[in-house]
């Protein structure tokens, strides 16, 4: 993807751009919440969608106990296995997804780290500069790859008990979504064009917006 972005110091030192956050990685879901909370399109949006799925993996694992009580352990077992690889495997993906996102926009070095006590796990470009479609193809890559798979698992097995796996893992990596959305919505909820960089030494994120 061809960039035209300012540089660091640009952005740092030019008078065409002021600071509009700076955010400590390991504080990073307090950041998000905020943000979730200022509302706008995208969040609302994403929260309908989050709400329909959780709703729908309930209504997936509740079926699932019901036919395990008459006898039909496979959907059970299928859900069980779901959730084991979400809490597993599907974050290791998630991440991969960003990273090679990350990849496609121009940048040399990726770089995963993880907060375990705080359950955070992230992809991380060194001082490569993001705009609004950039940043957006990149925070969105996870929700449509899983999404588009998850729906050719179900197509695929609608009448196998797999369906029961796939429609598990596009429901509860949903949730893993949340973050992406929230750090989005600060490039939908400011009405001038916003460029952020990750410093890994200082492990910061900043925002600048174009005055």
């Amino acid at each position: 993807m061809k960039r035209n972005n300012p540089s660091i110091e640009e952005l740092k030192n030019g008078d065409d751009y002021e600071l509009l956050a700076e955010l400590e990685h390991d504080e990073i879901k307090s950041f998000v919440l905020s943000q979730l909370e200022k509302g706008g399109w995208l969040v609302k949006g994403f929260m309908v969608y989050q709400a329909t799925m959780v709703l729908l993996g309930l209504f997936i694992i509740t079926r699932a106990v019901v036919f395990s009580f008459k006898g039909m352990h496979e959907p059970l077992w299928y859900s069980i296995a779901a959730i084991v690889f979400c809490v597993t495997l599907l974050v290791i993906i998630h991440e991969l997804l960003h990273g090679i996102a990350i990849k496609l926009t121009g940048s040399k070095n990726v770089r995963y780290g993880a907060y375990f006590k705080k359950f955070i796990f992230y992809a991380e470009a060194d001082r490569h500069v993001f705009n609004r479609s950039q940043f957006t193809f990149v925070a969105l890559a996870p929700l449509v790859v899983v999404k588009l798979i998850t729906l050719a698992g179900i197509i695929i097995f609608f009448s196998h008990p797999l369906v029961y796996a796939f429609t598990l893992i596009m429901c509860i990596h949903s949730l893993f979504c949340a973050g992406d959305i929230g750090l989005l919505s600060v490039f939908h909820n400011t009405q001038s064009e916003v460029f952020t960089f990750d410093i890994k030494e200082e492990r910061k994120s900043y925002y600048f917006r174009r005055k």
